[in-house]
């Protein structure tokens, strides 16, 4: 195991070369936002934070976060406002564009790297007026805490998440963020302990000490804010998988945990994927994200409703045009007809009236508990005819969110999984089709 701890880590600590191309980079860039912010008296600082400012960036992954402090008397729309104008001009000859989380930020790539512009308020410990606020907290907190060996540990447990698929704690992945890693470190010391706790993880687990009640599948409190669950952001499935992994990983030790493992479609399975895609406008990956997971499920439980029993669900985009909604069934295709439960026999009124609307039925009787069954036939026993049928009908009362309901107006398909010719799509496709090896084959 250490031969293998030691080769991860050597592969997630950036090399001397990188630590020089991102500190010139940095500073340039941290420029060009001062510059922009110096014309607006209501901002009072400009610094670094992220995992850069922290020392636990990952080799290869480089990243950066620029923090615009403002006054804390600006008024929201004002604060929304001068961030995104001192993000887009400081940035604008690295093709910005906005990105959504409590409030609007802007985001550009510079260098090959990821550049993130965000507006904060400047305001004393515990006094958020913004999710943002507390990323300065963050970073001094973290280098106070964590010396370069831990920050070395953090760097391993993040790439462990990320060959795991499961790193990142925005709507498109619901998983563990940088600074769930870093506070993790913080309470268990490395990443061994880390994954030894986790392995042993109850339901509901709680780390940190919470000053009220949470709901969530794992309740991690922020250390400079004990209201805040940073659990939140990670979905009860992906904190599933980190079990697994943490176990699998802790009986048969391998590199693939950090580098990760390609999947392909299972195609025994293909053949009962029905794909709901579409093109849409282009706008923020997060709210594209987010109309395409709650169409997902809208359209999962119209499915449910009409007999299809549903596996799994999940939803896809690329982020430029293409979206999809992606379906597994038990099975595409259903039984013709379908039993129908009416009231008992004393019920008159009740059962009266339902002999009168199945009296067009193949079969109706009465069962040994006395009970009125009727046999009738589906309107629709393909699941892909039935989805065709349903979208064509009435966008809304399916369920889709307004937000897309505009672009499959304009045009949608419903494809068998087979059919499928879109490279992110088919990526879905091998993730929704297929077991997960890595954590569930060194379970064996």
């Amino acid at each position: 195991m250490r031969n293998i701890l030691e080769q991860a880590r050597n592969a997630s600590i950036p090399t001397k070369q990188e630590k020089e191309k991102m500190q010139v980079l940095s500073n340039n860039l941290v420029e060009l936002v001062k510059k922009e912010a110096a014309k607006y008296p209501e901002v009072t600082l400009v610094e670094l934070g992220g995992s850069y400012a922290k020392g636990t960036w990952l080799k290869g992954k480089l990243d950066l976060d620029i923090f615009v402090k403002m006054k804390k008397e600006i008024e929201e729309k004002q604060f929304e406002e001068i961030g995104r104008k001192i993000g887009f001009d400081s940035m604008k000859k690295y093709k910005p564009y906005v990105r959504y989380s409590e409030h609007p930020y802007v985001e550009a790539e510079a260098e090959n790297t990821k550049v993130n512009v965000v507006p904060c308020y400047d305001v004393e410990n515990g006094q958020w007026k913004s999710a943002a606020d507390r990323s300065s907290f963050h970073t001094k907190f973290i280098l106070e805490k964590l010396d370069d060996e831990k920050k070395n540990e953090v760097r391993l447990l993040k790439k462990f998440l990320i060959g795991v698929d499961i790193y990142g704690a925005e709507i498109a992945t619901e998983g563990f963020g940088g600074y769930v890693a870093e506070v993790l470190i913080y309470h268990y010391g490395s990443f061994i302990k880390v994954l030894e706790a986790a392995a042993n993880f109850t339901e509901g687990q709680i780390i940190g000490s919470p000053t009220k009640k949470f709901e969530t599948a794992l309740i991690l409190i922020d250390p400079i804010d004990s209201n805040r669950n940073l659990g939140t952001a990670i979905s009860a499935q992906n904190f599933g998988r980190f079990i697994l992994a943490a176990r699998a990983y802790l009986k048969k030790p391998s590199l693939v945990f950090f580098n990760g493992k390609k999947s392909f479609p299972n195609t025994k399975n293909l053949k009962n994927i029905i794909v709901v895609k579409f093109d849409y406008k282009h706008r923020s990956p997060d709210i594209i994200w987010g109309q395409a997971k709650r169409g997902a499920t809208a359209l999962s439980g119209q499915l449910e409703l009409g007999g299809f029993q549903v596996l799994r669900k999940s939803a896809i985009t690329d982020e430029k045009s293409e979206a999809a909604m992606l379906f597994l069934l038990h099975s595409p295709v259903i039984e013709k007809s379908m039993v129908k439960n009416g009231p008992d026999v004393f019920r008159r009124s009740e059962s009266e009236s339902f002999i009168l609307r199945n009296s067009k039925n193949k079969l109706t009787w009465i069962d040994d508990n006395g009970r009125i069954l009727s046999l009738q036939e589906r309107e629709f026993y393909d699941a892909k005819k039935f989805l065709q049928s349903l979208l064509k009908k009435n966008l809304s009362k399916a369920g889709i969110p307004n937000g897309i309901i505009p672009d499959m107006k304009r045009g949608f398909k419903v494809l068998e999984g087979h059919q499928v010719t879109s490279k992110s799509i088919k990526k879905a496709l091998a993730e929704l089709t297929s077991t997960n090896e890595l954590i569930f084959g060194s379970n064996k």
